[in-house]
């Protein structure tokens, strides 16, 4: 039975599982259910190193829902996230969005976010538009029917799963 949109609210989704969405849903259930593997991952290893050394001094929000690179504020709350690579921007971006839309949620005054890509010298900003905010209900609703799936989804073979930290998990 899909789940009525005011139970979204009620749901305790991650940042890293909505970005998931878009990358891989296999990856997303996986994650769901526990089976994280980025600790293991040299890719993720290299990300977390450019997150801690390009931006020193900042300060960043975590909570059980959201973990936030680091928050400025200029006329509100500004959302920042530090990638490595910018392959997945679709995905950092819907990530960058759920961040603004959680903390809207909750009260704040976040007006956009911006990605940085230090490695390509590269920052975008994203905002958070009223039809993203429509779209975000429905994407939750997406995450929370692949979670709540006995089984996982199927390999997708994007060019990008050769990198994935659950290459052998799908290709094994």
């Amino acid at each position: 039975m899909p789940i009525s949109f005011e139970e979204i609210k009620e749901l305790k989704f991650k940042g890293t599982q909505v970005a998931y969405a878009v990358v891989c849903p296999r990856k997303l259930w996986l994650f769901s259910k526990g089976i994280s593997l980025e600790s293991t991952s040299d890719r993720v290893a290299l990300g977390k190193f450019l997150d801690e050394t390009s931006f020193k001094g900042t300060k960043g929000y975590s909570d059980e829902r959201v973990s936030i690179d680091f928050l400025t504020v200029e006329d509100g709350l500004v959302v920042h996230e530090v990638k490595l690579s910018n392959s997945l921007e679709e995905a950092h971006e819907l990530q960058i969005k759920y961040y603004i839309y959680y903390l809207r949620s909750h009260g704040a005054n976040a007006n956009y976010g911006l990605l940085h890509y230090p490695r390509h010298r590269k920052i975008k900003k994203v905002q958070l538009t009223s039809e993203d905010e429509k779209n975000m209900d429905q994407i939750l609703c997406y995450i929370d029917s692949i979670i709540k799936s006995p089984k996982p989804p199927p390999v997708i073979e994007k060019p990008y799963c050769k990198e994935c930290a659950y290459y052998h998990l799908c290709y094994g």
